[in-house]
């Protein structure tokens, strides 16, 4: 009985002791995340991107490819409102293309490295290994981290939730969340692909140009009659200190420019106007940086943003409001229209 009860105990703790070495640490996860980025050599995957930014949800079709050391090609599609733009970085810089004005424009930019990406995998892992504070848990098939972010310009997204397949360390979703830890983004991966392979040109602006706008349909460029009208919108929001001051209407030669002046202690003006389809296509330097609205990329510099949404282009001016402030009132924009 003696020894069958030892036998029992034997067998109970090798039991132990296989499962434990079968349960990875956060530090063990951690460090083979970090070779996963360090041995790969390029990937490509398909991403769908929820905002609850506005009103109502919008959902984006992300097409993204990386090939080392900085080629990048993201293509951000909404099919519903026939908006599509791409950025590609390659060996001449940062570039944002928007095929429906048959235009792209160029930035001097260390994008993606100066911040978050949430559907870049090497951004993702960048912020797990720089995150001491990060928490770690452990399913049956997924590990999941939820570390700070690192967006330069959004306090208001301050944190995410990464989660990881177990099987090959490929990202299954990310959440990004607001300080009350409501997910304000969320991308769902699919199809990703370690170690892809491109043709020479995947990354040539002039060819992703050419490719997306054999995609668009008749509907997807913008018209370039002159009294074409679009829908004025306003910021949903705005800091506390602003008020709508005033709304005027300018004649141009193209057709009508809407400028909106706020005032207070936080005073900006929005001016917005009918963009204009580029019979020739164009490629112009912006002074700034590219950064992410969720539903488009806009141009950032220290007093000014401009976008281009839905055929309409954007300029947020302001002496006053911070740069965090100043995306704050632009994503807020796309869910305002006024009749």
């Amino acid at each position: 009985m003696r020894k069958a009860w030892l036998l029992l105990m034997v067998s109970i703790v090798s039991i132990l002791v296989l499962a434990g070495c079968g349960t990875k640490s956060k530090e063990d996860v951690t460090t083979a995340l970090g070779k996963k980025v360090e041995e790969m050599k390029s990937y490509e995957s398909n991403a769908k991107m929820t905002l609850q930014t506005g009103a109502e949800p919008q959902v984006y079709e992300v097409q993204i490819g990386h090939k080392k050391p900085a080629l990048y090609r993201v293509n951000l599609k909404n099919a519903q409102k026939d908006q599509s733009q791409i950025i590609i970085r390659n060996e001449e810089g940062v570039f944002v293309l928007t095929p429906a004005l048959n235009k792209s424009f160029r930035f001097h930019s260390e994008w993606p490295q100066n911040s978050s990406q949430a559907y870049l995998y090497e951004s993702l892992i960048n912020d797990i290994n720089k995150d001491p504070d990060a928490t770690f848990t452990a399913t049956e098939e997924h590990y999941v981290f939820e570390t700070k972010t690192n967006y330069q310009n959004n306090k208001l997204l301050p944190t995410q939730e990464i989660t990881l397949n177990k099987k090959d360390l490929s990202p299954v979703s990310v959440k990004v969340m607001d300080p009350d830890k409501k997910p304000l983004v969320l991308v769902e991966f699919s199809g990703f692909k370690f170690d892809a392979s491109f043709d020479g040109d995947a990354f040539d602006v002039k060819k992703n140009m050419t490719g997306a706008q054999l995609e668009l349909p008749t509907s997807g460029q913008v018209s370039d009659e002159k009294d074409n009208a679009f829908s004025v919108m306003i910021p949903g929001d705005i800091p506390a200190g602003s008020e709508m001051k005033e709304q005027k209407e300018v004649a141009t030669e193209n057709g009508k420019r809407v400028v909106t002046t706020f005032s207070g202690d936080k005073s900006f003006t929005l001016v917005q106007e009918r963009a204009r389809y580029s019979d020739v296509s164009t490629s112009s330097f912006i002074s700034g940086e590219p950064v992410d609205l969720g539903f488009t990329v806009g141009a950032l510099t220290e007093n000014t943003l401009t976008w281009h949404y839905q055929g309409v282009d954007f300029t947020l001016a302001s002496q006053d409001l911070s740069q965090d402030e100043m995306m704050m009132v632009a994503r807020s924009v796309q869910g305002a229209a006024v009749k």
